[in-house]
């Protein structure tokens, strides 16, 4: 199939076409002028559509003659203001999915998020698609993101099949994010134990996997209209993930810890702070409820909807996706060469 992937330059949209590639699909990447096509450039079969998400006209040519578009592009800043996410997460999805429908392309793989139903008052363990959308959104990017699920899924129809993947906390080669920060912050030592001496029981999902699964469901009539949320094949305990994760690259794990009045009366501090208007939008808070929550308390998914539907199938495991990111790691020059 002749496949159009957004957020190509970026981890996971990079990830997603190494697996149309080896699924045997051809390859157009929309980027940004600007865009950093390092990886791409190594991938010489890949075509490059220049344009982005702002620009209607850019996008008709994009979606000319594809069959599928896989979405992953948006804006997961911790900072900035509602427009800024609304523009890059609704607005832009929606013009993403006019110029495919004009285009007769004939499926839309949008890359959500399981944030957008996940509520952290409790432990939740195998949360399946039933869990409905949060009531309160803790960010823009969780409200922006929802709304953009809702309106993909709700276009759904018999010429243009959508759904919408939801992997949880994407690690691997090439990633930035979580896992980057995790890593700045445990060897900076400003890391705190917030575990409480309980394990914290988390989904993740290695970077293959999720990628595999954009492919597949682009492959697959049973997904029509659904989100299906995705992760690895085995839970893990997030802070000892972060030992783990520290001992891989000969750093000190976090141990120390702060007594729980000490921490909430910490984030209740930051949470009223925080609350002055403008801030929010430039600076991203030390620690939040909604960060200690989502460090706190167990969340596990459910991935049977995933299997049952397009043959989801996590093949790598904790131990060799951790071994494959220390190499990246290495290949790049080293934790010095993470993005700060």
């Amino acid at each position: 199939m002749k496949v159009l992937v957004t957020g190509g330059t970026g981890f996971l949209g990079s990830h997603i076409v190494d697996q149309a590639l080896a699924a045997g699909d051809q390859v157009r990447v929309l980027a940004r002028p600007t865009a950093d096509l390092g990886y791409l450039r190594s991938l010489p079969e890949v075509e490059i559509a220049h344009g982005d998400l702002g620009d209607p006209e850019s996008l008709a040519a994009a979606c000319k003659g594809v069959d599928v578009v896989h979405h992953s592009a948006g804006r997961v800043a911790e900072t900035g203001h509602r427009d800024q996410f609304w523009e890059a997460n609704v607005e832009g999805t929606r013009r993403l999915m006019d110029a495919a429908r004009k285009a007769g392309t004939g499926r839309f793989v949008f890359v959500s998020s399981p944030s957008v139903a996940t509520e952290y008052d409790r432990d939740r363990f195998g949360v399946d698609e039933s869990e409905p959308y949060v009531r309160n959104p803790k960010s823009y990017y969780v409200e922006t993101k929802a709304i953009a699920e809702r309106e993909v899924l709700a276009a759904n129809g018999p010429d243009f099949t959508t759904c919408a993947l939801r992997p949880r906390m994407i690690w691997g080669p090439r990633s930035g994010g979580w896992m980057t920060l995790l890593l700045n912050k445990i060897r900076s030592g400003r890391l705190p134990d917030l575990s409480g001496g309980k394990p914290v029981l988390v989904s993740i999902t290695y970077c293959e996997h999720a990628a595999r699964a954009c492919v597949q469901a682009s492959r697959s009539d049973a997904v029509a209209g659904k989100p299906y949320f995705l992760a690895d094949g085995e839970d893990v305990d997030l802070w000892g993930f972060a030992r783990d994760l520290a001992t891989a690259f000969d750093l000190t794990p976090p141990t120390r810890t702060i007594p729980k009045p000490v921490l909430d009366g910490v984030i209740a501090v930051f949470d009223t702070i925080w609350k002055i208007p403008g801030l929010q939008s430039r600076v991203a808070p030390p620690l939040s409820s909604w960060t200690v929550a989502a460090l706190t308390v167990s969340n596990t998914y459910d991935t049977g909807a995933a299997r049952r539907d397009f043959g989801y199938a996590p093949t790598v495991s904790l131990r060799d996706g951790l071994d494959r990111y220390v190499a990246w790691v290495e290949s790049i020059g080293g934790l010095s060469a993470l993005p700060a």
